[in-house]
């Protein structure tokens, strides 16, 4: 592994010694007795150019700020109640017959606590739905789709009795278009990211069940995201530990940390942190990332819990600010054991003997019940259905322990009506790319082709576990798979539409067949009308992918369609990014990214297809023309076997997705942002809406943190309009978008432009509508490494505004700072 000079200060001493409750041996920050302020800034002398994570202790006290107060109250009264035993089994989980399980203390009217999967559906969940991915909710650029999304499937959670919805995802963020996650997340950027993981938790959250934000922080590989063990009986000794994730102060702070602080400002429950290490330090037990950034800069107020098996230490985690380890070990009421567990038992005497005070486990418990409090699931809450329990994977009823009781009707039917918002949601995350020739939306073809392995039913069951030849593909693999009460396929939607006026379909779905056959031959007598391929690309936790192109010889399909149909119609679903050389065939009219859907998969692609919907779905990532134009490239091997070996430079820095290609002048085939509708929008007079307030400073006022961090950040500083005209002849939905060029003063690396705004406006034909801008003081700032405060620069500001972030159709300058 060659290794830049600015890394063999980590090299030299922080990665070469397994981390404890933090990665240095630095003098430890203590934030013990600040006042109710903003942050105490850091010594940034102990910072590398990676940002080592110094050590901070210790871990801060909730105190309910942002509206949990009364719920705190009654947080502490409840927990001086408990044993320490209690104390010790409410921070470890326990098999059960949710993914996560918190036991139950029957004398105290505590039913325990159900944590379950996940982010598109609920993962054991019979009788219930499939909603849209989170890469489609993004791409949708739709504040309300978000917010109604998470609304109900938070709604069907409670009705199975979940507690926690372990969503929604801001990591990975999508750094590189392989990751294996980036489909249960948002966006590969981190405005639209922080929009979409604010709006999903504040629908979760009023419906009265807890979101977890995941994962914390700079989780951007499947591969080597855990450590290697030695085949021992106890599987305790590393032969190589998990990927290090190196980045520095400036790209945590203004990448991977924004979607979090809208996280937290969102009083969102819990965190998760990570499986990776961040600068040598396992996430789950580095003191600067949860008891500084996490607790004290966001003043984040509610618990962190470990992703599944991502504890490595007792005593070390607990002090470095982890509340909650999962999915814990094994328990009997009453005894813990030690077994699969740094926390049980092992918790009970660290507490015992002075080695946890009793203040912080007393404060892991209190931050782990006022959410629950704050919620109101100590009244009338409904039990645990007991059907989910035989679809856990992860511990099957056999491995359970205690002996769980259950009420209440099993197999609930949880589903209302959402099949309807799903279809609907499914049309309105569909990106048209291209439409030449006016392909679409279809007129009523006589001769219909269907064509390719994913447009039928699914062939290998109700539950996506595993890659499939056949079957539209609507969800993906890993902790995020669904099991689907029905799932519409477009073979099924468009036939279902071709009768109705007395057209033809015929249907083709091996592609091996396609590809070896004359295309003439399949279809005669006739030529078709039209041909409707779909394709796919499979994506899961814990692998990441290993090419952009689709799968199942998807490409050579389309030539081979495309070589004898005129009007030949793409559509793809996909985790995301796909490289697509037939873009440029002149008889492939048409191109559809739809994502991964949900069970309405088959009408919400008929809807478009035949001009029910109206398309508005744009981007939330780049596609390049090439695999080898991407930047970011995983760790995905190591050519040395020691220790710590696995390290992930992020030496891009800021240079994340389109601001990547942006500062390069790359071109691109699709950029961030594009979509294409059935009309066309135009974008003019982009003016300062009010002038600059005349007492804005450089550094935000210090205020008192809240959930969030200093609410002097989320403060309104500058806001701009626009006029948007919808100039063709279809009703639709725009969704122009607002970007943000800095002064030249601002640090070498900033990218040319960034998101900092968007609306999704419905516009008739010929209709004019004023959109608004409100740029918040962190828009207009940058992390400033040396303060450790956010700056906004000195000098002219460039505000651009169009649809897309190469689309830009109108601009303007302003200087915020006056002298």
């Amino acid at each position: 592994m060659k290794v830049p000079a600015d890394h063999a200060l980590l090299l030299s001493g922080l990665l070469l010694a397994p981390s404890v409750g933090a990665s240095t041996c630095q003098e430890p920050i203590n934030h013990v007795g600040e006042p109710n302020s903003y942050v105490q800034p850091l010594n940034t002398s102990i910072l590398t150019p990676y940002g080592s994570s110094p050590p901070v202790f210790p871990s801060p006290e909730t105190k309910g700020k942002g509206g949990w107060e009364n719920a705190l109250v009654q947080a502490k009264n409840w927990v001086s109640q408990l044993t320490v035993e209690e104390k010790a089994w409410m921070a470890t989980g326990q098999p059960g017959p949710c993914v996560g399980n918190i036991l139950p203390i029957p004398r105290l009217n505590f039913t325990g606590l159900c944590l379950q999967n996940g982010p598109q559906c609920i993962q054991q969940g019979d009788y219930s739905s499939v909603f849209v991915s989170g890469v489609s909710a993004a791409a949708s650029w739709d504040r309300k789709l978000l917010y109604d999304r998470g609304y109900a499937m938070a709604t069907e959670h409670k009705g199975k009795g979940t507690h926690v919805v372990l969503g929604p995802i801001g990591g990975p963020l999508g750094r590189s278009p392989y990751d294996g996650r980036t489909w249960e997340g948002f966006a590969a950027d981190p405005y639209l990211t922080g929009v979409c993981m604010e709006e999903t938790i504040l629908g979760i959250q009023d419906a009265g069940v807890q979101a977890n934000a995941k994962h914390f922080i700079a989780n951007e590989q499947e591969t080597q995201r855990n450590p290697t063990y030695a085949p021992d009986a106890n599987a305790t000794t590393y032969i190589q530990d998990s990927v290090s994730s190196n980045l520095d102060d400036r790209t945590l702070h203004e990448i991977y940390m924004w979607p979090f602080a809208n996280a937290a400002r969102a009083r969102v429950a819990s965190f998760m942190c990570s499986y990776n290490r961040v600068n040598g330090s396992h996430s789950c037990q580095n003191s600067y990332l949860l008891n500084h950034l996490l607790k004290t800069e966001l003043g984040f107020q509610g618990y962190v819990m470990s992703d599944w098996g991502a504890t490595h230490s007792g005593v070390a985690s607990a002090e470095s600010g982890m509340d909650m380890t999962m999915p814990g070990g094994f328990t009997v009421y009453g005894e813990l054991w030690t077994e699969g567990s740094y926390f049980g038992k092992n918790l009970t005497e660290a507490i015992n003997n002075g080695t946890i005070a009793t203040d912080r486990i007393d404060d892991m418990i209190v931050r782990i019940m006022t959410p629950y409090f704050w919620l109101g699931q100590d009244k009338n809450y409904p039990s645990v259905d007991a059907s989910v329990g035989p679809l856990n994977v992860d511990s099957p009823p056999d491995t359970w322990l205690y002996d769980w009781k259950f009420t209440g009707p099993t197999n609930r039917d949880v589903r209302g009506n959402n099949s309807a918002m799903i279809r609907e949601h499914g049309a309105a995350s569909t990106v048209l790319l291209k439409n030449e020739r006016n392909a679409l939306p279809l007129r009523k073809p006589r001769n219909i082709v269907i064509v390719g392995n994913d447009a039928g039913s699914d062939t290998q069951g109700p539950s996506t576990q595993t890659d499939f030849e056949y079957g539209v593909l609507a969800n993906a693999g890993g902790s995020g798979t669904c099991r689907f009460s029905y799932l519409s396929t477009p073979q099924d939607a468009i036939t279902t539409r071709a009768r109705q006026y007395g057209g033809r379909v015929q249907t083709w779905l091996n592609n091996t067949l396609i590809t070896e056959k004359s295309m003439p031959e399949l279809w005669n007598p006739e030529q078709p009308d039209v041909c409707l391929v779909f394709l796919k690309s499979w994506s899961e936790e814990n692998i990441d992918r290993t090419y952009l192109t689709l799968d199942w010889n998807g490409n050579a399909v389309v030539e081979a369609v495309a070589k004898y149909c005129n009007n030949t119609v793409v559509v793809t679903h996909s985790a995301g990014v796909n490289v697509l050389p037939f873009a440029d065939h002149p008889n492939v009219t048409a191109i559809l990214a739809a994502h991964y859907p949900g069970e309405e998969a088959g009408n919400a692609i008929a809807d478009l297809l035949f001009g029910d919907a109206n398309p508005s779905a744009k981007l939330p990532y780049v596609i390049a023309y090439n695999e080898s134009d991407y930047n970011a490239p995983l760790t995905t091997a190591v050519a040395t076997n020691g220790t710590y070996d696995w390290q992930s430079w992020f030496d891009e820095e800021l240079e994340v997705g389109y601001r990547y290609f942006d500062a390069h002048n790359i071109p691109v085939r699709y950029e961030f942002g594009f979509g294409l509708s059935y009309t066309t929008y135009n974008l003019t007079k982009l003016v300062a809406a009010k002038p600059v307030a005349s007492n804005l400073t450089a550094l935000p006022e210090q205020r008192a943190v809240q959930p969030g961090g200093n609410p002097a950040l989320w403060d309104t500083v500058y806001t701009l309009t626009a006029q948007v005209s919808n100039t063709g002849s279809v009703d639709g939905y725009a969704i122009p978008q607002l970007y943000v060029g800095f002064p030249d003063t601002a640090p070498a690396g900033t990218p040319p432009s960034q998101l900092r705004g968007f609306e999704k406006v419905w516009i008739e034909a010929g209709e004019t509508k004023k959109v608004t801008f409100e740029l918040m003081r962190r828009d207009v700032s940058y992390w400033d490494v040396t303060a450790q405060d956010w700056r906004i620069p000195a000098g002219e500001f460039t505000f651009k505004a169009g649809f897309s972030s190469r689309d830009f159709h109108a601009n303007t300058t302003a200087t915020l700072l006056r002298k």
